[in-house]
């Protein structure tokens, strides 16, 4: 094994130094001429800073990258924006389909045949997976009293304006009115179910401390809290079912009305307005029947006061007359002075 001598040792320390200050001053130059080369290329290149920087804009040859990539950019900013408005309406749906809505309506028709457009209704309805919930029918064999039909029909939502503008533009007869309504309820239905949740985590917390209860007195505590949990629970969940039936069917209440009868008519036609002789002696006849009625009526009301007063004033005159004979003869009495 070769040792080196200890004199020789700091001459090969200066020369290894010196080749390694060669070596980083060499590299130095070289980044130095490099950078120097393609500076006039890119002089006219706008700087880019950030992550989002577009590694072909440095690149020579490429000074036309950047704007087509400024294009895509904007191509993808408006495909976003689209897809963005398109997306809206969805959103609009979703939030509809999440509200808990309540539709009623009323819709009055005058029919030539209520019957038949009872039937006809209820066909439009059943067709569109409704139903009738109510039905009344008022007719009269003789023709006597205007025919008519009340109906509530129950309709899906979802086919709730479709089925209403069939049924009110002419279907069943002719509209003569119609009024809608609806109720927003998402609130309120919202509010039960978080009722009808918290009832039922209570009433399992009731059953595991029955089954913990060591005592026959803590047995009877815990279950009579169980028992009015469960009523609560059960007027909430009946709630809860009618909540969802008005929310999933709309109510419509149709009135039909059919024609009127003809002696109705006729006597319309006769109770018209009058003149002559006879009219007149007929309406003075009317007019002097109510006046005496009225008289009788006020002397009716009058008389039991009269009669009490007549009492009063009879029983008032006789005292009068007895106080009067009195005092006269007490004046009789006295003795007149002599002479």
């Amino acid at each position: 094994m070769n040792t080196i001598p200890a004199a020789s040792r700091g001459p090969l320390r200066m020369t290894t130094l010196t080749c390694a200050a060669l070596v980083s001053g060499a590299a130095l130059l070289l980044a130095g001429c490099s950078q120097g080369a393609t500076s006039p290329s890119t002089a006219g290149a706008p700087a880019v800073h950030g992550e989002g920087a577009n590694p072909a804009a440095a690149v020579p040859g490429t000074e036309r990258e950047p704007a087509a990539s400024g294009n895509n950019a904007s191509g993808s900013n408006a495909a976003g924006s689209a897809g963005s408005g398109d997306s809206a309406p969805g959103v609009a749906r979703l939030a509809l389909a999440n509200q808990s809505v309540i539709y009623t309506a009323s819709l009055t028709v005058h029919a030539k045949n209520v019957m038949a457009a009872a039937t006809q209704a209820t066909a439009i309805v059943s067709a569109q997976g409704g139903y009738v919930s109510s039905e009344q029918t008022s007719a009269s064999p003789g023709g006597h009293a205007r025919p008519m039909v009340s109906l509530q029909l129950k309709i899906p939502v979802g086919a709730y304006p479709a089925t209403l503008g069939k049924l009110a533009g002419g279907a069943i007869g002719t509209e003569t009115s119609l009024s809608q309504q609806a109720q927003d309820v998402t609130g309120q239905v919202a509010d039960v179910t978080s009722q009808v949740t918290s009832g039922q985590a209570a009433i399992t917390q009731l059953q595991t401390l029955l089954r913990r209860a060591g005592s026959v007195s803590d047995l009877l505590t815990v279950q009579e809290q169980i028992n009015v949990q469960e009523s609560s629970l059960e007027a909430l969940q009946a709630q809860a079912r009618a909540l969802s039936r008005e929310t999933t069917y709309a109510t419509v209440s149709v009135t039909l009305l059919g024609p009127q009868p003809r002696r109705h008519l006729a006597a319309v036609k006769k109770a018209g307005p009058r003149h002559g002789f006879l009219a007149g002696l007929g309406a003075g006849w009317r007019g002097l029947r109510i006046v005496v009625s009225g008289f009788l009526t006020v002397l009716g009301a009058v008389l039991p006061f009269a009669i009490v007063a007549a009492v009063l004033a009879a029983a008032g005159y006789r005292a009068r007359r007895r106080l009067r004979r009195l005092l006269g003869l007490r004046r009789g009495s006295r003795p007149t002075p002599a002479g």
